[in-house]
């Protein structure tokens, strides 16, 4: 179907246009952009919920600031569509996440709105207060920093670090908490519970709303007014808040709560907040999927709920019947099946819950699931903490996010050798999310840490396979690492087989050239070599299973049978399994030669998978290339 784009968003191109309209005529263009984004992600599949919670955020935030010259942080970069309507996009918004088209999130090489790139959670404040600090330096004290994060992001301790530095600093920073209650699933936690109470406390609402009316709104009587408000606000919420205001204890000037999808009311209040300096916080109570029905109803589905009918909200069924089954869904399976055995395995997750299938976990056995919330760090740390007292738990991060707890994986669980089992979802390329959350660097940055098993699975039988060997007696910390998306096994349930670490298997013998796969690109060289043959052309296939440790005795048997090598991975080939394999050959005098095909040293687009494995080379076609030229 063609976008509609009503007759007001017509003639908006960039911020200014949009300062040509009256503030009665805000109301309208929201709706205008808010059915431009269903009529988009209906059937270009994109982050739908969260967007239609920010429309009127977006419209007072342009129209009341000078952007770009007044920075806007958006936090996380999925609430970002109508910023992207509004700023010079609009006629591109239907190449949203595709291939060489917009990107789902800001990015500071795409517009010089994009004020800072945001993929992961929790950045905004920090890199608005640079901003901010930047400013002061340069003797700037005209232009404004605004940091948009959301109430999830908000349990990610470096929101927490910037608060801490922010209150200090006297930058002229303002954060606008979009406090709507949901990430992906429900948001949990005491900064929840915190924020819960102030949005539902009515007596306090009530009594502010009156002392705000009665004081003229705040700016009839100008500084004066506002002062008294502000004494009186805070009268109001030691008395009959249960909590003392946390912001206002960060040195933050306190506005809120206040209803974020009122754009009249937003522009006068952000109108008024641009003339107090230093560090504020407006807290916006928001509705995640507001203006769409289903959307409003379904917050978890509609986060991001692919295709489905624009005018019904039903969501498109995904055709399966008979097709294996995604990996996340036998994580979230077989990890229910490990835990009615063995009573000492638990389950935790950074608020992915869904994504991984750990909330099936969650359902069955709530005493042994965790949802910690947006917070890498301390899920790596608390893992470890359980494990100390003979737990075992199975700590699901996803690929990218896991960047963030880096230290942590060395510090509190390697160098103590603890038993940690982490499962790495979406490794390796994960299609239209693009450079943010592609799991690109996983297998390059974990194969350097001592005592850390590295592997995975080839399918969901071996992925099965691994977390009942990771949970066994006598393991030490592992990390099980598998892809985005569907397998290659419809019939996936098989009885469970230990695999012995630093063991893989010969798949196909051949002649000459042998390709050394990890993971589940396998399959890519599978279909490769069989190709191959019915051209005359036998090449030989080593799953490794295991980045670490390496399975020598298996290298060993192929670098005496075969002088050209390809390695094939669905991660960076800058330290990866390519790579480790080179330092074998060199360390036992070997004289293959190498071809590596993976994750090229850049940063990947965004794309569907089946074009970015293309454009890698590593896709079906690829990997014949790559043997044609070296058997020729």
């Amino acid at each position: 179907m063609t976008p509609v784009i009503g007759p007001l968003l017509e003639n908006i191109n960039a911020p200014n246009d949009l300062k040509q309209l009256s503030v009665e005529q805000l109301p309208q263009l929201c709706d205008e952009i808010r059915s431009l984004i269903i009529d988009v992600i209906s059937v270009n599949q994109g982050h739908l919920g969260a967007s239609l919670g920010t429309v009127e955020l977006a419209v007072a935030l342009h129209y009341v600031f000078d952007t770009p010259n007044d920075k806007v942080i958006w936090d996380v970069g999925h609430q970002a569509y109508a910023h992207k309507i509004l700023t010079g996009r609009k006629d591109l918004f239907h190449t949203i996440r595709m291939y060489k088209g917009i990107s789902g999130f800001p990015k500071i090489s795409e517009s010089e709105y994009d004020a800072f790139g945001v993929g992961h959670s929790s950045t905004s404040i920090s890199a608005a207060l640079g901003m901010g600090v930047a400013a002061k330096l340069s003797g700037d004290t005209k232009h404004h920093q605004v940091a948009v994060i959301g109430d999830g992001a908000m349990t990610g301790g470096m929101a927490m670090e910037a608060l801490n530095n922010a209150g200090v600093s006297n930058a002229n920073l303002l954060v606008i908490l979009n406090d709507n209650q949901i990430a992906i699933d429900k948001n949990v936690g005491a900064i929840k519970d915190y924020l819960a109470d102030i949005v539902t406390s009515r007596t306090y609402n009530k009594l502010r709303d009156k002392i705000w009316l009665l004081m003229g709104g705040g700016t009839k009587y100008g500084k004066n007014s506002r002062a008294v408000v502000k004494q009186l606000g805070n009268a109001v919420k030691s008395s009959i808040l249960t909590r003392s205001n946390l912001f206002e204890a960060f040195n933050f000037r306190y506005f809120g709560p206040v209803d974020g999808n009122d754009v009249i009311r937003l522009v006068k209040l952000l109108s008024d907040l641009k003339i107090i300096y230093g560090p504020k916080l407006l807290h916006l109570s928001t509705i995640k999927g507001k203006g769409f029905e289903k959307a409003e109803k379904n917050q978890t589905s509609y986060h991001a709920p692919g295709v489905f009918d624009r005018n019904t909200g039903v969501i498109k069924e995904d055709k399966c019947h008979g097709l294996a089954p995604k990996y996340q869904t036998v994580f979230g399976r077989t990890i229910i099946e490990l835990a009615e055995n063995n009573p000492r395995i638990v389950g935790i997750t950074p608020a992915m819950s869904t994504g991984c299938s750990l909330n099936l976990m969650m359902n069955k056995m709530p005493e042994r699931a965790f949802d910690v919330g947006i917070a890498e760090q301390h899920a790596v740390t608390f893992s470890a903490g359980l494990a100390t007292e003979g737990y075992i738990p199975f700590c699901n991060i996803y690929s990218t996010f896991m960047q963030r707890a880096y230290d942590q994986v060395i510090h509190d669980v390697a160098l103590q050798n603890l038993h940690v089992v982490f499962c790495l979802d979406r490794g390796g390329l994960v299609g239209e999310d693009g450079p943010t959350h592609h799991g690109a660097f996983d297998l390059a940055y974990l194969r350097c840490i001592p005592n850390l098993i590295v592997a995975s699975p080839m399918n969901e039988e071996e992925l099965r396979n691994l977390m009942f060997t990771a949970q066994l007696e006598g393991m030490g910390p592992i990390a099980i690492r598998y892809p985005r998306g569907r397998g290659v096994m419809p019939n996936w349930k098989t009885d469970f087989q230990a695999v012995k670490p630093g063991v893989g298997r010969m798949i196909r013998e051949g002649k000459e050239v042998a390709i050394l796969s990890i993971g589940h690109v396998g399959n890519e060289v599978v279909k490769a070599c069989e190709e191959l043959e019915k051209k005359g052309i036998a090449v030989g296939h080593a799953d490794m299973r295991f980045l670490k440790p390496l399975d020598e005795d298996l290298l060993h048997t192929i670098l005496k049978s075969y002088n050209k090598i390809i390695t094939v991975e669905d991660g960076t080939i800058v330290g990866g399994l390519g790579s480790a394999v080179i330092e074998f050959i060199n360390e036992h005098d070997y004289t293959a030669s190498v071809k590596r095909l993976g994750i090229p040293d850049r940063f990947v687009g965004q794309g569907s998978m089946d074009e970015l494995l293309r454009e890698c080379g590593f896709d079906t076609r690829g990997i014949m290339e790559a043997v044609k030229t070296l058997v020729t």
